[in-house]
């Protein structure tokens, strides 16, 4: 039976809708990487996630159009929908990309406002579109804000030059974003990204140590196939097929680069957080990231402890930790880093985007398999 050309105009309509939508509902459905069986160090929080950390909020916005957009921005909020500055560090193991906002992170030790992630083109109209989120929606003038909004190009699966991030799906995101569950993979940011040659994007992870919690989230989208390590195992080599569909492959040798953005309730001060920023590339070299020349990867730390993180006149009571005590903080980014860019690829959905480029999904039963051979499966 035919339908009415008004009703098919509806069902197309859904179709589409749903289409947008079903990569950010299979990223949270699927089982994360520990579920699969993948060896971890250290203890997880109650979600596993950034959002562990008390007061921290993510919120994404998807765009997924026609066989050309596949991208989008990721906020992430240290204390909630608010103006509350807190203390932060920054390090870039790698400069090769952009993180707008740091100089200040760097020199003021102060993040404030959210870290946004979102694809190369799409910088500045997201970093503008915070300025006017806080004016327009919080209804909060705020004198002076450079706000931190860190890249990574997803120009192989989306139309990157067609900047098709707008101010108002920025607001989406900001307004999106809430405690409990993180979804993970081709969602927000991450929508068009590629990591160690399958489909990449959001991941994250957590860890409790020595009473406080550290969460890490990143946007990987860097390495190659061929040095993919998970638990100390060449999975990239010994995976087998996960050929392409149509079009092209990421290119063996792609360069990419990666966003971590570090979380923890340790009271912490601006030159310990960069201490612990600097930890993040061991986590990334355990999956056999090396830092490339064309890579991009800058990460970013910050305590939600200390209120008095934005005080600007007077003296101000903190407390800190003793960095005789910071070797757990740091065991514990380097952990939930590795495991957070794991998750990404396990939560990741095979994708073809523009001209036909297909990046496929991490296949988790050879990744089962490959680990069981190894002696390295988990329960």
């Amino acid at each position: 039976m035919t339908l009415p050309f008004a009703r098919r105009c509806v069902l197309a309509a859904c179709c589409l809708v749903m289409a947008g939508l079903a990569p950010a509902l299979v990223a949270q459905s699927k089982p994360r990487a520990r579920a699969l069986g993948v060896p971890f160090d250290g203890t997880p929080g109650t979600l596993n996630a950034i959002t562990d950390v008390r007061g921290v909020e993510v919120g994404h916005r998807t765009l997924i159009e026609g066989t050309q957009v596949r991208t989008g921005v990721t906020a992430v909020f240290p204390r909630g929908k608010t103006w509350s500055p807190v203390f932060a560090g920054w390090f870039a193991g790698n400069g090769f990309g952009e993180m707008t906002g740091a100089p200040w992170v760097v020199e003021g030790g102060v993040l404030g406002g959210p870290v946004m992630i979102t694809g190369t083109y799409s910088v500045g109209v997201v970093r503008d579109a915070v300025n006017s989120w806080f004016a327009e929606v919080l209804k909060r003038e705020i004198p002076w804000h450079q706000p931190v909004v860190g890249e990574t190009s997803d120009a192989f699966l989306n139309d990157g030059i067609g900047q098709h991030v707008t101010k108002a799906h920025t607001f989406e995101a900001l307004n999106a974003a809430r405690s409990g569950a993180v979804a993970e993979g081709n969602v927000g940011g991450g929508t068009g990204m590629v990591a160690h040659g399958f489909k990449g994007g959001i991941g994250t992870a957590s860890r409790i140590t020595s009473g406080y919690t550290v969460g890490v989230l990143v946007q990987a989208n860097y390495g190659t196939r061929e040095s993919l390590t998970i638990a100390g195992v060449p999975v990239g080599r010994e995976i087998v097929g996960a050929s392409r569909t149509s079009g092209n492959q990421p290119p063996a040798d792609r360069d990419g680069s990666i966003i971590v953005v570090v979380a923890t309730d340790a009271p912490l001060l601006p030159h310990q957080l960069e201490r612990v920023a600097r930890r993040v590339p061991m986590g990334i070299a355990r999956l056999g990231g090396t830092a490339s020349n064309g890579s991009g990867d800058i990460f970013i730390a910050f305590s939600t402890a200390n209120p008095g993180a934005a005080a600007e006149r007077d003296v101000t009571p903190l407390t800190w930790l003793p960095n005789g005590s910071l070797t757990p903080i740091f065991d514990a980014t380097v952990q939930a880093t590795e495991e957070a860019i794991v998750n990404a690829l396990v939560a990741a959905e095979t994708t073809t985007g523009i001209n036909g480029n297909t990046a496929q999904a991490l296949p988790t039963d050879q990744l089962r398999a490959i680990l069981a051979k190894y002696n390295r499966l988990g329960p």
